[in-house]
Formats: C-alpha cells, sequence, structure tokens
C-alpha cells in the first residue's frame, strides 16, 4: 500500500512538471509544433533599431517546479520576432526584423539603446553585471522589464536591481508620464495576462492580483527601467497570431512595447 502510495505521488510530480514545462513553451492548449522558428531573410539588415533580449544568469533557490518555469528565454524567439513585425507596421522606425540577444558580460550592450528582460524576478546579477547595468543605464540607455508576478518574483528582482541602483527608488509611473503618450495613449491600462490563464481562469499570477507600471529615473527625469510586474507582455506579443487569445491583451502589449521603443529613443 506505502509503495503504491509513492508511485502515485511519482506520478503526479512528474504531471505537475510536465503542466509546468508545457506551460513554458505554450504547447499544450496551443499545440505548438517542435519545429524552429525560421530566421527571417532580412536577419542581417543595418537598420535604425533592433530588437535586444537580455541573457542573465539565473536565481538558483525556490522550487525546482518554480526555477523550471523561468528564465531569460521565456517565449524566445518568437515573441521577439512577432513583436518586431508589429514595430515594423505601426511604426516608421527602421526596424531589423530579427532580435539580438545581448548580456552584461561585455561592451557590446552599449550598442543597443533598448533592452528588454523577461521574467527578471528568476535574475540573479553578479556585482560586475550590476555595475555595467548601471552604466549602460547612466549613458542613457533604456532597460524594459516583464513577466514576473508577485512577491517572491518582486523581492528577487528588487535584490539584484537595489545593487544596480542602491540610491535611487522604484516609483509608480504617473498617467500623464510621456512614455504613455508618445505615440498611443495610455491612460487605460489593464492586466495583460498570459496564456496560464486557461488553465487557471486566472489573469494573474501568483499573488500578483494588481499589474504595475513602475520605474527607476535618471536626475533628469528620464526613465532608464520601465517596470512591467504582475503581467506577461511577452505571452501577448508570441501569441498575437492565434484566435484563442483575446486581441485587446496583444493590442494593449503591442502598444506598451511600442510607446516603450520610442521613448527611449527620444528621451
Amino acid at each position: 500500500m506505502r509503495l503504491r502510495s509513492v508511485i502515485l505521488a511519482l506520478g503526479a510530480l512528474v504531471a505537475l512538471m510536465s503542466i509546468g514545462y508545457a506551460l513554458q513553451r505554450g504547447r499544450m492548449l496551443f499545440d505548438e509544433d517542435d519545429a524552429p522558428i525560421p530566421i527571417p531573410p532580412d536577419a542581417n539588415e543595418k537598420t535604425e533599431y533592433a530588437f535586444a533580449r537580455l541573457r542573465y544568469p539565473s536565481f538558483r533557490g525556490g522550487s525546482s517546479m518554480w526555477s523550471m518555469r523561468g528564465n531569460w528565454t521565456v517565449d524566445y524567439p518568437k515573441a521577439d520576432r512577432q513583436f518586431v513585425q508589429g514595430v515594423r507596421r505601426l511604426t516608421r522606425i527602421h526596424t531589423r526584423s530579427m532580435e539580438e540577444v545581448v548580456d552584461l558580460e561585455s561592451d557590446a550592450v552599449f550598442n543597443f539603446p533598448w533592452i528588454y528582460a523577461v521574467e527578471p524576478g528568476h535574475w540573479d546579477l553578479p556585482d560586475h553585471q550590476c555595475k555595467k547595468l548601471r552604466e549602460y543605464l547612466l549613458r542613457g540607455g533604456f532597460l524594459m522589464t516583464d513577466d514576473f508576478h508577485g512577491t517572491f518574483e518582486w523581492d528577487i528582482f528588487t535584490a539584484s536591481m537595489n545593487r544596480v541602483f542602491p540610491d535611487r527608488p522604484i516609483v509608480e509611473i504617473e498617467n500623464k508620464d510621456a512614455i504613455f503618450h508618445v505615440l498611443y495613449d495610455l491612460d487605460e491600462r489593464f492586466q495583460v495576462p498570459g496564456i496560464i490563464m486557461f488553465y487557471t481562469g486566472r489573469t494573474y499570477e501568483y499573488d500578483g492580483v494588481e499589474p504595475r507600471w513602475r520605474a527607476i529615473y535618471d536626475d533628469k527625469g528620464r526613465i532608464m527601467v520601465a517596470i512591467c510586474h504582475n503581467m506577461d507582455l511577452g505571452d501577448a506579443w508570441e501569441w498575437a497570431d492565434h484566435p484563442r487569445y483575446p486581441e485587446r491583451y496583444a493590442s494593449l502589449a503591442f502598444r506598451v512595447g511600442i510607446n516603450y521603443i520610442i521613448y527611449a529613443m527620444t528621451h
């Protein structure tokens, strides 16, 4: 009887791990196949703007299930490539069709005025990377963070960010801020959920019920770090072409990302 209980428990654990993996890759409900995302024919075009995704070292704590769900590769590369197609169609920004993966181990990051960090509730930046990120931002760079949820992931995010800027607070972005009005007026914002909502029936994850739009500013009032907490814009970019994913969420996600790019390139 005890052996049977152990076998059932192990089976349940394997099932939960499979669900977690499927949620990360989006393959259960959305029936994504294993074919690689094609490289665009103009992938190496020299352009005004390129989407830069931040590669970072991951936090080693937490449960194995939690760790499996998040790292810098989440939604990569489909979200990046679909999002830049939106930038190309909806703006006049000369945009490269293929993303660039950057890290804080070299000075190459300074070639990109705008970088995107997904799941920063899973990052763990060593001191030398914190120093490099601080330099990048103070020299005019812009960081957008997205797809992390609840108190636990917020604490992990701020553990690194507070070492990047121990002297600067994280504050709420006011509706009147230019970042919400450079192209689209975004006074009416709402929580953009990931596809996990199709499994849980909720638009939020963990205890992250309220979407929060936060930032770190420089001395001149420019946003250096735009923090999208308790939402998943990356999933909205990735699944915008799927009939099951609601258009209203995808539309807001594209508008937010485009506003952040234009703000970063004009402020």
